[in-house]
């Protein structure tokens, strides 16, 4: 990471619309607790980020976003915006899903446990050598103490921070279960020509 690197990362792949503000090595944090609205609420909050900062969109390095898992409108939202904004402003967007932002820091090998709907969770094994399993969902035994959004994006912005300038996929959503909504029971209406 260069010392005057200037990166902004988000997330709303939870209830919350979560960001950081990376600069250099001082980082600054919002998260703000939401059910849903997070599509109004993330590019106002993003450009209020940048305004108390006194930068703006082009002095950014990069972009960070949360790729998941968690909710499936909410990866979505966080995903297109991260991908939009590159293309927009010339910038490299990086994803980081929720298991590596729950194990920076951490030794490997490690196994990263993140609670998902119906009582359940995901895990995924990460392993010595960088690699890691396939991610899979399980039913929910005993969590691990809840991380605080704040911190999970504090990792997302410096893993996003490390990995500018590699080559990096598209940012993608990370889904490791079919989303909840369920097709209409009613018949598709009729388009008259």
């Amino acid at each position: 990471m260069q010392p005057d690197q200037k990166l902004i990362a988000f997330d709303t792949s939870a209830a919350h619309c979560a960001a950081a503000l990376l600069l250099g090595d001082q980082i600054t944090t919002r998260v703000d607790e939401m059910a849903k609205g997070q599509a109004e609420h993330l590019m106002p909050m993003l450009e209020e980020m940048l305004r108390d900062a006194g930068i703006g969109w082009h002095d950014l390095y990069g972009i960070g976003v949360g790729t998941g898992p968690g909710n499936f409108t909410g990866i979505r939202i966080a995903v297109s915006a991260a991908r939009g904004l590159a293309l927009g402003l010339g910038k490299q967007a990086i994803g980081v899903d929720g298991f590596a932002a729950r194990a920076h820091g951490l030794q490997r090998p490690t196994t990263v446990t993140i609670p998902a709907p119906r009582g359940q969770a995901y895990v995924q094994s990460l392993h010595a050598d960088g690699g890691a399993a396939a991610p899979k969902i399980v039913p929910q035994a005993t969590l691990p103490a809840p991380i605080p959004a704040a911190t999970l994006i504090t990792a997302v912005a410096r893993i996003a921070a490390s990995r500018i300038g590699k080559d990096n996929p598209r940012p993608a959503p990370l889904y490791i279960r079919s989303a909840d909504a369920a097709p209409p029971r009613d018949p598709a209406p009729i388009i008259v020509p």
